[in-house]
C-alpha cells in the first residue's frame, strides 16, 4: 500500500475552497483512492457536497452532547458519503465564544488515537485561511498536513491571503515536513487572473497546479447538494476537476518551501499588471476630476 497522503486546501472565506476540494476529492477516489475529508473550517461545509446532506453534526457538537469526546465512538463522527469518502467536520465554537482552532486539534488526536487514519491513501483537512491563528495552523504547526494547496483567485484579497498563508508555512516548514504543494486559481474574471496567479506561483516558488474556470453548472450542482463529478459527469467541469485530482496526485514529494514576499512587494507587483494604481497615478486622476468639476 502507498504511503498514507495528509493533503490540506487552504484559502480565504468565501474562495470556493470546500467546493473546490469535494469536487477534487470526487474525482480523486475515481483514481482508487480511500479518502477521508477532515473539515477544519468552523462553517462545517467542507462535507456537504459528498454527503449530499445540508450539515454534518461536528465533533464537538457531538462531544457536548455524549460528555467528552471521551464517550464518542468512531461511527458517530465518521460518515461514509460519495463512492465511500470518510466524513468528519471538526466543528466550532459558537461565535464569539472560545477558539475555533479547539474543535481542529479534538478532532484530529480523537480520530488518530481511534485508528480512523488506517488503510486510507488521503487525509484531506479543509481550513479556513483569513485568519492564520493558532487553531487553523494546526494541521501544519502538529506536522499532521504534509501538502499545503491554497485555493485562491486573481483579487487583491485572495492574493493577501495566499502569501499569508506561505508565510504560515514557512514557519513550520524547517520544524516539520509541512510544503506548499501548489496554488489553485478559482477563477472569479478579473483582470489578468491566470498571469497574476502565475506571477504569485512564481515569487513563492511553487507553481500553479491548475486554473479552474467558472462555470455556473457548480451553482447547479451545489443547489442538489453534489459535486460536478456527481451531478454532470461528463460535463466540460468536471473534466477540470479530474485534471486537478490528477495533477495533485501526480505532485507527491514535489511540495517546496515556500519564498513569501512583503506586503510592498504584493502591492508592487499589482501595480506591474496595472491592477492596483501607483499614487501617481491616483493624484493624476483626482487632479483631472478637480478640473473637470471646476
Amino acid at each position: 500500500m502507498s504511503a498514507l497522503r495528509q493533503i490540506a486546501f487552504y484559502g480565504k472565506g468565501g474562495i470556493g475552497k470546500s467546493t473546490t476540494s469535494q469536487n477534487t476529492l470526487a474525482a480523486l477516489v475515481e483514481l482508487d483512492q480511500k479518502i477521508m475529508i477532515v473539515g477544519c473550517d468552523p462553517k462545517a461545509d467542507s462535507t456537504r457536497l459528498i454527503l449530499n446532506t445540508k450539515l454534518q453534526d461536528t465533533v464537538l457538537h457531538l462531544a457536548a452532547e455524549a460528555g467528552s469526546v471521551e464517550d464518542l465512538e468512531l461511527e458517530d463522527v465518521v460518515k461514509i458519503g460519495y463512492k465511500d469518502i470518510k466524513c468528519v467536520e471538526a466543528g466550532g465554537p459558537e461565535p464569539g465564544v472560545g477558539c475555533a482552532g479547539r474543535g481542529v486539534i479534538t478532532a484530529i488526536n480523537f480520530l488518530e488515537e481511534n485508528g480512523a487514519y488506517d488503510d486510507m491513501d488521503y487525509i484531506s483537512y479543509d481550513v479556513l485561511g483569513d485568519v492564520v491563528c493558532g487553531g487553523f495552523a494546526m494541521p501544519i504547526r502538529e506536522n499532521k498536513a504534509q501538502e499545503i494547496y491554497i485555493v485562491m483567485s486573481g483579487e487583491m484579497m485572495a492574493l493577501y491571503a495566499a502569501n499569508n498563508i506561505a508565510k504560515g508555512i514557512l514557519k513550520y516548514a524547517h520544524s516539520g515536513g509541512v510544503r506548499l504543494g501548489g496554488l489553485i486559481c478559482n477563477e472569479r474574471r478579473t483582470d489578468k487572473e491566470l498571469e497574476l496567479s502565475e506571477a504569485l506561483a512564481g515569487r513563492l516558488g511553487t507553481k500553479l497546479i491548475h486554473f479552474v474556470p467558472r462555470d455556473n453548472i457548480v451553482q447547479h450542482a451545489e443547489l442538489r447538494r453534489q459535486t460536478v463529478i456527481q451531478y454532470a459527469p461528463d460535463s466540460k467541469q468536471a473534466g477540470e476537476y479530474r485534471e486537478l485530482a490528477r495533477k495533485i496526485h501526480e505532485n507527491s514529494g514535489k511540495g517546496v518551501i515556500p519564498t513569501p514576499i512583503t506586503m510592498e512587494e504584493l502591492e508592487e507587483m499589482l501595480m506591474e499588471f496595472g491592477i492596483l494604481k501607483t499614487e501617481e497615478q491616483q493624484l493624476a486622476e483626482l487632479e483631472a476630476k478637480e478640473k473637470a468639476s471646476a
